[in-house]
């Protein structure tokens, strides 16, 4: 059985809060998780799980993309050791995913999120930013057995690659 897993980056957040914990999305971050979870809805179908930090920002990109995928709000699950984290807990919130659910998307912070999709994928994606998905697939593993190496991307983007912005 495939297993799919989505990583978001949160939405862009406000700098004018303290503490970091509490910061909210910008208006511009709003906007950008609006266009990300429409432009990505055909691909993101199915999520049965969607895992986020306790923050402020996380939370807000989680409720975006749930409201703008047509997601029941009680899909959303808090895992506290997603903020200021380690790839180490990134891994073990997905090695803790029930087997149930094949597809699961989860918004977290840089830059553990950009370290964890490369541990996953073996690709270097470098910075992920604000906003930015990557999609991936595990083949006949459980949620248990994954680790260093054993995703495959789907795809990757961004509010800027979606408009036709080129990286550097």
């Amino acid at each position: 059985m495939t297993k799919t897993l989505y990583l978001v980056r949160h939405a862009q957040a406000s700098d004018s809060v303290s503490p970091d914990l509490y910061r909210p999305l910008t208006p511009n971050g709003m906007i950008d998780a609006t266009r990300m979870s429409r432009h990505l809805s055909a691909r993101m179908q199915g999520i049965q799980q969607v895992i986020t930090s306790h923050s402020e920002r996380t939370q807000m990109t989680a409720r975006i993309f749930i409201e703008q995928l047509g997601l029941p709000k009680e899909i959303m699950k808090t895992d506290e050791l997603l903020y200021e984290s380690a790839t180490k807990n990134y891994l073990s919130a997905v090695n803790n995913i029930e087997e149930k659910y094949d597809s699961v998307m989860l918004v977290g912070h840089n830059p553990s999120i950009s370290y964890f999709a490369e541990y996953l994928c073996h690709e270097e994606f470098g910075s992920m930013p604000t906003c930015a998905v990557i999609g991936m697939s595990f083949e006949n593993l459980s949620w248990a057995e994954v680790s260093k190496r054993t995703g495959t991307r789907l795809f990757y983007d961004s509010p800027d690659s979606i408009l036709g912005v080129k990286f550097d």
